[in-house]
């Protein structure tokens, strides 16, 4: 399970906060979290952290701003000299496989990559674009829905998001899905990370810390879930069985193990 909380970059009182959520890694904001005018400071600040131990108690990943802009190639300079890089990079507006070759070739080797798929030209390019040595997808529904003209709620967005899992499937990633953006309303959270998980998504960003429990609470398994899968993996040793009633072969196991791998660690660990 993926559970991750933006914080903008420039704003490292906040860093500290975010680190103390219980959420799984920090996102260092460089990109939409920050004024335009704002961008070189966020910039020093995030540099100035990755240095210090205190600020990364949970895995840090800095979204860099578009790397097709002068302040995408900035961001890009300053973590090539960071003497701490930090575990991964969220790369928005990600429409084609050279972007990610680009970073790839820009920063430290053990640094992750994750694609931030946010228009339909990205889309329709998904299953290249994660082809390329891509650590992760991220689906950015706010800017998706604005290029195609369609409201920001889960229904017109659906297609959208079933081809992101399946081409996440096909490139042995996983998928996250997009922040939900009424920080008010937890019912409805619950609902649009229920839906999520039931998609195929193997987490969900939140932009409040009060959101990140219950992105927590959806995703992880339920205990009939964690006992239908350890019954369902001990039938499966010895063969095809029967578990509830429903036959279990090596398709529905493959299932099993997802659920019980639910709170795996170490896919922003060390290098």
């Amino acid at each position: 399970m993926i559970n991750w909380l933006f914080v903008p970059g420039n704003r490292p009182d906040r860093f500290f906060k975010a680190a103390a959520s219980g959420a799984d890694a920090v996102i260092w904001d460089l990109e939409d979290a920050v004024a335009p005018g704002a961008k070189d400071a966020a910039r020093t600040t995030v540099a100035t952290h990755l240095a210090m131990p205190e600020a990364r108690a949970v895995p840090v990943v800095v979204r860099l701003n578009a790397t097709t802009t002068a302040a995408g190639l900035s961001d890009l300079l300053m973590l090539q000299a960071a003497g701490h890089p930090p575990e991964a990079v969220i790369l928005p507006k990600t429409e084609n496989r050279w972007q990610v070759q680009q970073v790839r070739m820009m920063l430290a080797p053990g640094v992750k990559v994750v694609a931030l798929i946010e228009s339909a030209t990205g889309l329709a390019d998904s299953r290249a674009i994660l082809a390329g040595r891509v650590d992760a997808v991220f689906f950015g529904a706010g800017d998706y829905s604005s290029d195609i003209g369609a409201e920001c709620s889960w229904a017109p967005l659906q297609s959208a998001r079933s081809r992101l899992v399946e081409a996440a499937a096909e490139a042995g990633v996983p998928a996250i899905d997009s922040p939900f953006f009424d920080v008010q309303d937890n019912a409805a959270l619950a609902d649009e990370c229920r839906a999520a998980r039931a998609f195929g998504f193997s987490g969900k960003a939140a932009i409040h810390p009060r959101q990140v429990a219950t992105i927590m609470d959806c995703f992880r398994p339920t205990e009939s879930e964690i006992d239908w899968a350890q019954r369902a993996l001990a039938e499966n040793e010895k063969g095809a069985g029967v578990v509830d009633g429903k036959l279990i072969d090596e398709a529905i196991a493959r299932r099993a193990r997802r659920i019980l791998g639910w709170q795996t660690s170490g896919w922003l660990g060390p290098a």
